[in-house]
């Protein structure tokens, strides 16, 4: 388990990488939810842009906002919260938060849920920045055993499900 985290979270660098390398034209957030079988649990992994997270927060809350803000982590975490949310068969699912980290730019948020069941079902809430800036694309790559593949969530699209078609 450990092993497939590290490789995520490296490819997310790469792709980190890869995105301050353009004039930031794109606004993008990409998640990476797996469920782990072995603990029976979601595993959920984002990656955001730190500008353009504090810039929105910074906007919403009218404040100075960067990483440098004393309850910089507790406010990222009330933003996401409420923009990211994990829903499975009218249920609720509470996320857990692991905590965050910043490097190159971006920042990367560790969640995690119990959950004995399968990702077929689970609907998802993704509306991070989608408020604030038009043209942001929201992608959620999923993984298990059994089903893998990727939802896409812009302004006109915050609300989606993971189906075998998918």
């Amino acid at each position: 388990m450990l092993l497939n985290l590290a490789k995520r979270v490296f490819v997310l660098l790469l792709c980190g990488l890869a995105a301050n390398a353009v004039a930031h034209r794109y606004f993008f957030s990409m998640t990476d939810l797996t469920l782990n079988e072995r603990t029976q649990s979601i595993e959920v992994i984002h990656q955001i842009t730190a500008h353009d997270i504090e810039n929105a927060i910074a906007d919403a809350k009218q404040i100075h906002f960067s990483i440098a803000h004393p309850n910089y982590e507790n406010i990222v975490r009330q933003y996401v919260e409420a923009h990211f949310q994990l829903n499975y068969q009218g249920q609720a699912i509470a996320l857990n938060w692991i905590g965050f980290e910043s490097n190159k730019g971006n920042i990367f948020i560790y969640q995690e849920a119990m959950f004995p069941h399968t990702l077929l079902g689970l609907k998802i809430m993704n509306s991070l920045l989608t408020e604030h800036y038009l043209k942001q694309v929201n992608t959620v790559n999923f993984y298990s055993k059994t089903i893998k593949g990727s939802l896409t969530f812009k302004r006109s699209v915050t609300m989606n499900h993971i189906a075998i078609n998918d």
